[in-house]
C-alpha cells in the first residue's frame, strides 16, 4: 500500500541541500504540506539566505506539491516561533517535524576553540529542542504527530575529531528516549535517523570522496519517510547507507550482582563479566513503547 501524507503537514530543517531536500522533495511528492526550512549558510553555519530553501519549495510546487520556504535559523527560538505561527497561519495543524539542521567544525579534542563547541550544539541539539518545543503544544492538543532526530554513527560510537558533533547527535538519541514516553499517549513518535550520505557537509571527508553515487542523499530518505508515518515506531533509531537499513540502540547486560559491601576489589575481579557484551544471553533489553 501507497504511504501517503495527504492531509499532513511537515516541516523540514536543513531542507535547502542534501539530506533536507530529498527529505522534503518526497514528503511533498507523497502529498505532504512542507515547510522548507533553510539558514541557507556555509557548512559552517556562517552567513544566510533564503534562496536555498525557496528553490526547494518551488521544485515542490512544480511537480504538483504543496510548500513554502522559511530562513529561520533554529538555534533563534524567536525566529522558529514565527515559523511556526506562520505554518499555524497558512495550514492550521503541525503533523511532522524532521529535526535535520546541522553544521560540522571539526578539529581535534585539543584543538577545538569552545566557540566551535557550543556553535556546533546549539545547531544541532538546542536547534532541534526549539523546533520541537514549539511543535510539541500543537501535536499533543490534535492528538498527532512524527517527530525525527538527525543522529549520527559519530554521536553513536565516536569519530576522530568530532567531539562536538558527536556529544550533540547522541544528546538527541537522549532527547528522543524521552519525548518517546511523554509523546506516546498522545500519538506522538520520536525516533532518529543515523544517516551516512555524501553531502556538502561530508563530502571532504576521509571515505567519502568517490562515494557520491553509492552513498546518495536520496539512499536515506525511504526511512526518514517511514518513520514520519502513521505507522512509524517509536524510540527507534535507524540506520540508513548506500540501500543498506539497519538499528542501533542502548542496551544493558545483566552483569554481576556483588552485594551491599562491594568494594574496588571485587568490580576489579568481576570486571570482565561487568563488561561483557557478547552473550545474547547476559543482555537486557528494555524495549521502546510500540
Amino acid at each position: 500500500m501507497t504511504v501517503s501524507f495527504e492531509n499532513r503537514v511537515a516541516i523540514v530543517t536543513g531542507a535547502g541541500g542534501g539530506l533536507g531536500r530529498q527529505h522534503a522533495l518526497e514528503l511533498g511528492r507523497r502529498g505532504a504540506k512542507v515547510v522548507v526550512n533553510d539558514l541557507g549558510g556555509g557548512v559552517d553555519g556562517v552567513g544566510g539566505s533564503v534562496s536555498a530553501a525557496e528553490s526547494v519549495a518551488e521544485e515542490i510546487r512544480a511537480a504538483g506539491g504543496t510548500a513554502i520556504s522559511n530562513g529561520a535559523s533554529v538555534t533563534d527560538i524567536e525566529a522558529v516561533k514565527g515559523m511556526i505561527a506562520a505554518t499555524m497561519k497558512e495550514w492550521g495543524r503541525i503533523d511532522i517535524v524532521v529535526n535535520n539542521a546541522g553544521i560540522l567544525r571539526d578539529k581535534t579534542f585539543s584543538k577545538l576553540e569552545l566557540e566551535n563547541w557550543h556553535a556546533v550544539i546549539d545547531v544541532h541539539l538546542t536547534g532541534s529542542l526549539n523546533v520541537t518545543k514549539c511543535v510539541w503544544p500543537i501535536m499533543i492538543e490534535q492528538g498527532y504527530g512524527r517527530i525525527v532526530m538527525t543522529t549520527s554513527t559519530s554521536g553513536l560510537f565516536g569519530n576522530f575529531g568530532q567531539s562536538n558533533y558527536g556529544a550533540a547527535k547522541l544528546g538527541l538519541v537522549g532527547f528522543m528516549n524521552t519525548l518517546r514516553f511523554e509523546g506516546a499517549k498522545y500519538n506522538i513518535f520520536t525516533n532518529a535517523i543515523a544517516p551516512i550520505a555524501a553531502t556538502r557537509m561530508t563530502i571532504d571527508l576521509p571515505g567519502f570522496e568517490d562515494s557520491a553515487e553509492k552513498l546518495a542523499p536520496e539512499l536515506v530518505t525511504p526511512a526518514v519517510v517511514f518513520l514520519c508515518s502513521d505507522n512509524a515506531p517509536n524510540g527507534r533509531i535507524i540506520q540508513a547507507a548506500g540501500g543498506r537499513y539497519y538499528s542501533a540502540d542502548v542496551r544493558e547486560n545483566v552483569g554481576v550482582d556483588l552485594g551491599l559491601d562491594a568494594s574496588v576489589e571485587d568490580i576489579e575481579a568481576n570486571i570482565d563479566t561487568i563488561l561483557d557484551m557478547t552473550s545474547n544471553a547476559g543482555i537486557l533489553e528494555r524495549t521502546p513503547h510500540r
